[in-house]
């Protein structure tokens, strides 16, 4: 679907994250599916390529690249059918990393900065907890100053990267106060922080061929409205992060958009799955693994409920 909000400058990026998908990804995910990781070295090709910096200062080897080009490479992403694939590049990229970004000093900039870019260092972020979720409000991990340094206290669930990430952007409670937390940068190593055990997911997980018989007419009705949606859904999306670009206020848009693409990803992959009958529950077929991915997508980085209750404080 065209937009008015890609250029012809876009299209040479998707071009070039569907050729890398095609040559890095889709051949060989099957067996980190397994595995239960993406290796380094296909995330260092992505650094290499000059992809994980696109928004970040040239200075530190990024491309100072706008909202609207950030948000085709994320989309170009999607091409995977490997959301576990996706996922690991999203949270390096638009979670972890844009803490340093937006909110570290120059210092830290500069030590971690070019590393994030090129892919030796990949990035996690620890908010969720076993008591805490979407809620951050709630988290128990707290913070205290000792010096220059704050020395940390708690235990975080949900991390993506969390087994194989070098640099972390951990949320803690710094007061009593219900606002009161920040975010720390806790680097691999650092005494007394240990990586515990690796969560064994439905989904995201690197994070037979059937006759089937449909009614072409009713199936094709369905598609056509899931399409729609789909259409209007995307150019919300595109309109939120032009107006990024304009400095607007986003953050009821952002919130309402992120309840509604999470719900609606979940309404086409359950419905293409209910057109393929028994098999679309069988383990390999490419339609399961989808359904599975996309569950997690109206839960994870804000839940459905929590992402509506924020938009609508702002009316």
């Amino acid at each position: 679907m065209e937009s008015i909000y890609i250029t012809p400058e876009h299209e040479p990026l998707r071009e070039q994250i569907s050729r890398f998908i095609a040559r890095e990804v889709e051949p060989h995910a099957r067996a980190w599916e397994d595995a239960g990781f993406t290796p380094h070295e296909v995330l260092l090709k992505i650094g290499a390529a000059g992809l994980f910096g696109l928004m970040y200062d040239a200075q530190h080897g990024g491309a100072d690249a706008d909202a609207l080009t950030n948000l085709v490479f994320a989309e170009a992403l999607s091409q995977s059918t490997f959301a576990g694939f996706i996922i690991t590049v999203l949270v390096h990229t638009d979670m972890a990393s844009p803490h340093l970004h937006h909110a570290g000093t120059a210092a830290q900039k500069e030590r971690y900065m070019p590393g994030v870019i090129a892919g030796h260092t990949i990035t996690a972020v620890g908010i969720s907890e076993p008591g805490a979720g979407s809620d951050v409000t709630g988290m128990r991990t707290k913070a205290v100053k000792d010096g220059n340094e704050g020395v940390l206290n708690g235990t975080k669930l949900f991390n993506a990267n969390g087994v194989l990430g070098d640099l972390f952007f951990i949320a803690a409670k710094t007061g009593s106060a219900r606002h009161a937390m920040s975010m720390f940068i806790v680097e691999k190593g650092t005494p007394g922080f240990t990586v515990g055990r690796s969560l064994d997911k439905t989904g995201w997980l690197c994070s037979d061929t059937a006759e089937l018989v449909f009614d072409k007419q009713v199936i094709r009705q369905r598609i056509a409205m899931l399409d729609a949606k789909v259409r209007a859904a995307r150019a919300y999306l595109y309109h939120c992060a032009w107006r990024v670009t304009q400095q607007h206020d986003v953050v009821q848009d952002v919130s309402m958009l992120k309840a509604l693409t999470g719900e609606l990803v979940n309404e086409v992959v359950q419905t293409c799955q209910q057109f393929h009958g028994g098999m679309g529950y069988m383990r390999g077929m490419p339609i399961e693994r989808v359904c599975c991915d996309a569950r997690i997508l109206a839960i994870g980085g804000g839940a459905t409920e929590m992402m509506l209750d924020e938009a609508a404080k702002r009316y």
